[in-house]
């Protein structure tokens, strides 16, 4: 018995070392981020400037009933001159999707908009292998792409085009913004995570010259980087990821704009969030597994080769997170049996620190939207927890996808649907593209969430209140993930 003790305060401990080396990992960039410089803004041509390149912008789309009539029109009233843009709609659409793209194409055509609906045969490589193929067919020498969710502003390519005068950047990345983000629980604690990596990771990373990425849409390619990095490949769930980092390889630079929006939908409802999440995660770690090896071959820097292992294997979090949580509901029999100090725990604080110090910056300090400093305070003091605890629920569907991602194991881009979702009177209820089975996965989290009931019980029968609030987050997170997977079902 006390063979088997130490060693489940083994797994313990080795998964608390790797979530706190993680965490101080997103310490070091929030100290890259605040040295960091003003994002210089360069001067924006007028549109009589003869010297405006020709700019391709590509839409790859499936079965976006509800939002691809307002990302097309939105496209269309850019501030660039007609003659110097052309618009692709990359459709592989099997719904009635097709139809609604053809008569707004139909509809800019007559209104002198060079803009063309490209149909493929079969769906290979589906949005790698759409991008694949229309870069063949782009005139543009810069490409911008938007995912169906996107709203940009008018003057999106005016803001990101100049800094191509710079013939060593490859790609200009947008931040993205949140038009639903005050929607429900769930689109705020998207908000927040996604304001920490399109702020302190991505300028972090740059203010460290370390490794960026192209987030699949709301940016722009010089089309010269693609071809030199070896195009769109589809051996991964996340080829933006993949081509920004062999691209970085090749000496291409990235420039990120954290001072320039791009407004998106976030998911509404839990089961579009988790596929969107599946894919991220299992692309990373897909993506990872592809690129580590080459990355720890190539000429780079240590602290680039420390921080580009970071950023791929961030998925892996999730892994480490599940299984702290499994391992210490045990571990209050094994600490009794072996007498060990729960206060010794107290040094992985320093992780925990690390996250609310990164996520407090990117959420209060980072200038992202006008609200007075005190409201995003209390907002932040109010939802953090409950984001840490919703994060923790869904580690077993995150670490399924990650582990998958490393295995190798093939499986379809599953696309996360969108309803468009603006403001707190719209709904998605009673939409097309709901996935109306139950997973086993979201039995498990229903099981999970008693299993860490059960921990908070037998904690409080041994008189340990060590892990009480620990069980107590996990139970919560993995109940409301449970809550709102099966909720969300039923309104199919």
């Amino acid at each position: 018995m006390t063979l088997l003790a130490y060693i489940i305060l083994g797994i313990y401990l080795t998964a608390l070392i790797w979530i706190t080396g993680y965490c101080l990992l997103q310490l070091h960039l929030l100290y890259k981020y605040q040295q960091g410089d003003e994002q210089i803004t360069l001067l924006k041509p007028s549109l009589t400037d003869k010297s405006l390149p020709f700019v391709t912008i590509q839409l790859p789309i499936y079965n976006e009933l509800y939002v691809i009539e307002r990302l097309i029109d939105q496209v269309c009233e850019f501030s660039y001159p007609k003659d110097k843009m052309e618009i692709h709609i990359l459709d592989d659409s099997t719904d009635e999707t097709v139809d609604i793209v053809k008569k707004k194409v139909e509809h800019y055509k007559a209104k002198g908009f060079q803009i063309e609906q490209i149909r493929r045969t079969d769906r290979t490589g589906y949005k790698a292998g759409a991008l694949k193929e229309a870069t063949l067919k782009a005139k543009g020498d810069f490409i911008a792409i938007f995912d169906a969710d996107f709203v940009p502003r008018k003057d999106f390519l005016l803001n990101t085009i100049p800094h191509f005068q710079n013939p060593k950047i490859g790609v200009v990345q947008t931040r993205w913004e949140h038009i639903n983000q005050n929607y429900s629980l769930l689109t705020k604690l998207q908000a927040m995570q996604l304001n920490v990596h399109f702020t302190v990771e991505q300028q972090g990373r740059k203010s460290g010259n370390y490794m960026l990425q192209f987030n699949g849409t709301a940016g722009v390619w010089r089309k010269e980087t693609i071809a030199d990095a070896g195009g769109w490949e589809a051996d991964t769930l996340t080829e933006d990821l993949d081509l920004s980092y062999r691209a970085q390889l090749k000496g291409w630079e990235i420039i990120f704009l954290e001072k320039f929006g791009s407004p998106a939908e976030l998911p509404a409802e839990m089961n579009g969030l988790k596929s969107q999440q599946f894919r991220w995660m299992k692309g990373g770690a897909e993506t990872a597994r592809k690129m580590l090896p080459t990355i720890w071959k190539s000429n780079l820097k240590m602290p680039q080769k420390i921080h580009a292992t970071g950023h791929l294997l961030g998925s892996t979090i999730f892994i480490f997170v599940l299984v702290a949580g499994v391992s210490s509901v045990p571990l209050l029999f094994a600490l009794q049996e072996i007498g060990f100090d729960t206060r010794y725990f107290g040094f992985f604080l320093a992780g925990l620190l690390s996250v609310i110090a990164v996520y407090f910056v990117a959420n209060v300090n980072a200038e992202l939207k006008e609200e007075k400093w005190l409201k995003k305070v209390f907002k932040f003091i109010v939802l953090f927890p409950v984001f840490l605890a919703i994060s923790m629920g869904l580690s077993l569907h995150n670490t399924i996808a990650v582990i998958q991602g490393w295995k190798g194991k093939q499986s379809p881009f599953i696309r996360t649907p969108k309803f468009n979702i603006n403001t707190l009177t719209d709904s998605f209820k009673k939409q097309k593209y709901f996935n109306g089975k139950l997973s086993w996965v979201t039995i498990f989290e229903g099981l999970l969430s008693i299993y860490f009931l059960g921990g908070i019980l037998l904690g409080l029968q041994l008189g340990n209140n060590a892990f009480l609030l620990f069980h107590a987050m996990l139970m919560i997170g993995f109940g409301t993930i449970f809550y709102y997977s099966i909720s969300h079902l039923r309104l199919k």
